[in-house]
């Protein structure tokens, strides 16, 4: 199992997010992902630890965009008050709310830390911020849940969190979704609705969502868990490996950079979203 020890550095910058992140189009905090790949791979900066929440989002991948209805789904669900976006990075929907803590890792690119050992140093760490779940966490994909992966997060066979990775300019960024508190059969329902919309007048089926096989560690634990509790335990884990989060201002160089990273970002999802 890879720890995050596996990465030298003592010092981490942690750039907090939480409550900025809930104002903003979460297209943001993926632009934000990008430029501290870049800051961290030409070594300009120390690994960084970027935490995020956002209002509803549904944050489509590459390939959902390609359904037959998708912009009829897209339409619908906007009108329900949900905004849509599409990532720069692999995977399928998922569902963000004021319920689900983002974690990024970003970190400079080491030879140790191939695509399946960097998905084992996130899951070590949940394992470790939660070391007192009541069941197992199990790293394996859950079949009936959205955006399906070898490193889905779950207990008792309820997903709780997926990863994804992105890898730019020498840096690595490591993602996670915590679904801390709410509803994940609600969230699941939800993502159901949309492929059932953006596959209407298919004969074909993408995606088979089941619901319930999806829960929030609130549900898991059986009693009322918080982001800022979610917050606490990254910190405290974080410490206790030795490690250290210092909030650390963005550069001159790196802020440039964002404003470069969030035209691209942007620029790419009105293409995809909004083409005629």
């Amino acid at each position: 199992m890879t720890e995050l020890t596996e990465i030298k550095q003592e010092a981490w910058r942690y750039m907090n997010r939480i409550q900025s992140g809930q104002n903003e189009n979460a297209l943001s905090s993926f632009a934000y992902d990008d430029t501290f790949c870049e800051a961290v791979g030409v070594l300009e900066s120390d690994p960084i630890v970027h935490t995020w929440v956002h209002q509803p989002t549904i944050v489509l991948g590459t390939q959902d965009t390609r359904l037959q209805d998708v912009f009829f789904a897209k339409e619908h669900l906007e009108k329900a008050g949900y905004t849509i976006i599409v990532r720069n990075s692999g995977g399928l929907a998922v569902m963000l709310d004021s319920g689900v803590l983002n974690i990024s890792l970003i970190f400079k690119d080491q030879k140790s830390l191939s695509i399946d050992p960097t998905y084992e140093l996130m899951f070590n760490l949940i394992q470790q911020m939660y070391s007192d779940a009541p069941y197992p966490i199990e790293a394996k994909e859950v079949v009936g849940s959205y955006c399906p992966g070898n490193y889905d997060l779950s207990m008792q066979g309820k997903k709780f969190a997926g990863i994804s990775q992105r890898r730019l300019r020498n840096g690595t960024a490591v993602q996670i979704y915590l679904a801390i508190t709410g509803s994940g059969s609600e969230r699941a329902t939800t993502i159901q609705q949309f492929y059932s919309l953006a596959e209407q007048t298919s004969s074909e089926t993408t995606m088979t969502i089941e619901p319930y096989t999806m829960a929030s560690l609130s549900e898991l634990y059986g009693q009322p868990l918080t982001v800022q509790d979610g917050e606490n335990r990254l910190i405290n884990t974080f410490n206790m490996l030795g490690k250290t989060l210092q909030p650390k201002e963005m550069s001159v160089d790196e802020q440039q950079r964002l404003t470069k990273r969030l035209k691209m970002v942007y620029e790419r999802n009105d293409k995809i979203l909004y083409k005629s």
